[in-house]
């Protein structure tokens, strides 16, 4: 499926070994011989992260690659999560590509974009790195959620959001 949009490019002849090497990058090798419907929601993602790496693996003649995810780690358990987001950010990095996507893990948000966007209400409100968005200001204004935001022990220039127990009442005006 990955490939599917390159079959009548001069790509297609390297098909097979593309999909393979994203396989590879992502460590899904073992479910290659498996029916898609037998597979689990986890292992179907996973399936479809390497399936966006095929799309996007080599360069194109003209424009740019842009990967767009929407919630690429759902139903995925936290390792995978972290391994996936990882793999894009070093592919993206070492072929050039620019990924954007959503998630509502403000901390894989933070651990992993250069930039962060956040959204209210259908408006872009802030966008920068992830140090300049992800303020307790912002949690608590456009999340309308208490929470501490500290340096990240191991990776200091990287904010870490840690909840904490708040009597606000959210108000679903968004």
């Amino acid at each position: 499926m990955g490939r599917s949009p390159h079959q009548n490019t001069p790509a297609a002849r390297a098909d097979r070994s593309i999909v393979n090497q994203a396989m590879k990058c992502l460590d899904i090798i073992h479910l290659s011989n498996r029916d898609y419907t037998t597979l689990s929601g986890g292992e179907r993602q996973k399936v479809h992260f390497a399936r966006v790496l095929a799309q996007i693996w080599h360069p194109v003649e003209e424009g740019s690659r842009l990967l767009m995810l929407d919630e690429p780690t759902s139903a995925l358990d936290i390792t995978f999560q972290h391994h996936c987001l990882k793999t894009l950010v070093d592919f993206a990095r070492q072929q050039g590509i620019a990924i954007m996507a959503v998630l509502h893990d403000l901390n894989a948000a933070a651990l992993y974009a250069d930039r962060i966007a956040i959204m209210h209400a259908g408006h872009l409100v802030v966008s920068g790195s992830p140090a300049e968005v992800m303020t307790q200001k912002n949690i608590n204004d456009f999340f309308l959620f208490s929470a501490q935001v500290t340096p990240h022990p191991q990776y200091p220039e990287c904010p870490l959001i840690i909840p904490t127990r708040s009597d606000k009442k959210l108000e679903h005006s968004h």
